[in-house]
């Protein structure tokens, strides 16, 4: 194992990250060679080694992309915004200079921001796409509700309006 692996710290190989993720040791693979996921440590004979922290950063790869939809591109960014609040709580230090800790937070800051408007823009597509179908069931239900009347008419096809 090289020097970057620490001793104290459960490590699984590949095939092992991918069985207790549900994903497939090509997409781990993948997801490293998009810098979705930093290169792994390795054994001596070059098996990679996940760590505690690398399963818990592709938990969230996949839950970006599986849950909410996100694509490659849009994970990295979200990903990259997480690193930069990592870092800003990992070197925050009680005795640094004030104009230290201010530039360290704009940059978390704007960070966020970024995460927020790509959040904010998923969500406006899925409302879009909720108030289309809920559009096309309310149509299903009016021609339910006529036909049981027994009012059979020649009214357009179901699913043919544009909404």
């Amino acid at each position: 194992m090289d020097e970057s692996a620490r001793v104290d710290e459960a490590y699984f190989q590949i095939g092992e990250a991918a069985d207790r993720l549900g994903l497939t040791q090509r997409t781990l693979r993948y997801y490293e060679e998009k810098g979705l996921l930093r290169p792994p440590s390795r054994m001596d004979g070059g098996f990679r080694l996940y760590s505690e922290g690398d399963l818990a950063r592709l938990e969230r790869i996949k839950e970006l992309k599986e849950l909410l939809g996100f694509s490659l591109a849009d994970i990295k960014d979200m990903l990259d915004a997480d690193e930069i609040r990592l870092q800003l709580k990992s070197g925050w230090r009680k005795d640094a200079d004030v104009a230290d800790k201010a530039a360290k937070i704009r940059v978390a800051r704007e960070a966020t921001v970024a995460q927020l408007r790509l959040l904010d823009e998923k969500m406006e597509k899925m409302s879009s796409l909720r108030e289309e179908l809920a559009s096309r069931m309310a149509r299903y239900d009016g021609l339910l509700l006529q036909w049981s009347a027994g009012n059979v008419g020649d009214e357009a096809a179901p699913g043919t309006s544009t909404r």
